[in-house]
């Protein structure tokens, strides 16, 4: 069953989202927290949540703001309304009564992720944490994929290069990128208190691979980090798709049930 339903966060902005639940209650949920430019009907938590509710877990997905049917221009997204949010979904799943949470972010979702997992202010208690090509160091993946005239462009213009491929540069304030620069996805790694996966390609067009493995050295345990070959950002090839999703659910559904005990 799908249930459509909307929450605020602190600054009033109007959230959308989909709670997915199994047949048989459950105290067991996943929050899952999409992509740049996506929402949350893509592929990967479409997919995640089927394979979740196989093993009898809710899932909870919603849209960031500006994006999908959330409020807002995508152009005023910020990391700080971005975590705001995600802190309010989780919250709001456990005052639904399901008391072992798990946490999956993809790409910038797995910055946000990341972050959401650390926060101290966040009272709901996590037991597992799983990251997809997770950024965390948004601001040095952003002068690398632009470069310093990309970045001084789009401090002239508010504007940036539609990096899904379309043709058009996409309107976002400038403000973004310097928000990123509040946030250190290492320093909030060193505090993370749940096991953590982190699954990424080594052919990775975006994120650079090397964040992935510094991110791991500051995780504590239990962490991995595993390296598909040959899989891009997007996963593109069946195999490798399969594969990474495989990973984060057998990952989350055994480290969600373990936190019973």
């Amino acid at each position: 069953m799908e249930h459509t339903l909307t929450f605020q966060d602190r600054a009033g902005h109007r959230v959308a989202a989909v709670l997915a639940t199994p047949d048989r209650p459950t105290d067991l949920a996943v929050v899952l927290l999409h992509g740049f430019l996506s929402n949350k009907n893509s592929t990967t938590n479409k997919t995640l949540t089927r394979a979740f509710l196989e093993q009898g877990f809710a899932t909870f997905r919603f849209d960031f703001f500006g994006q999908g049917e959330s409020e807002g221009p995508f152009e005023r997204i910020t990391v700080t309304t971005a975590l705001d949010q995600a802190q309010a979904a989780i919250a709001l799943v456990a005052s639904r009564g399901y008391r072992r949470i798990g946490l999956i972010g993809s790409s910038f979702g797995g910055l946000i992720a990341l972050l959401a997992a650390a926060e101290p202010a966040n009272r709901t208690p996590l037991a597992s944490l799983a990251l997809k090509c997770p950024v965390p160091d948004f601001e040095e993946m952003l002068r690398l994929e632009f470069g310093p005239e990309g970045i001084v462009e789009w401090k002239r213009t508010g504007t940036i290069p539609n990096v899904t491929g379309g043709g058009e540069r996409v309107p976002l304030h400038y403000a973004f990128y310097e928000d990123c620069g509040r946030y250190r996805g290492y320093d909030a790694a060193k505090t993370i208190a749940v096991p953590t996966l982190i699954v990424q390609g080594d052919q990775d067009e975006f994120v650079p691979l090397h964040q992935s493995r510094r991110l791991l050295d500051a995780l504590p345990e239990p962490k991995r980090l595993d390296i598909l070959p040959g899989a891009d950002h997007g996963f593109s090839k069946a195999e490798d798709f399969r594969a990474m999703a495989g990973k984060l659910v057998e990952w989350t559904v055994t480290h969600v049930r373990a936190s019973a005990s």
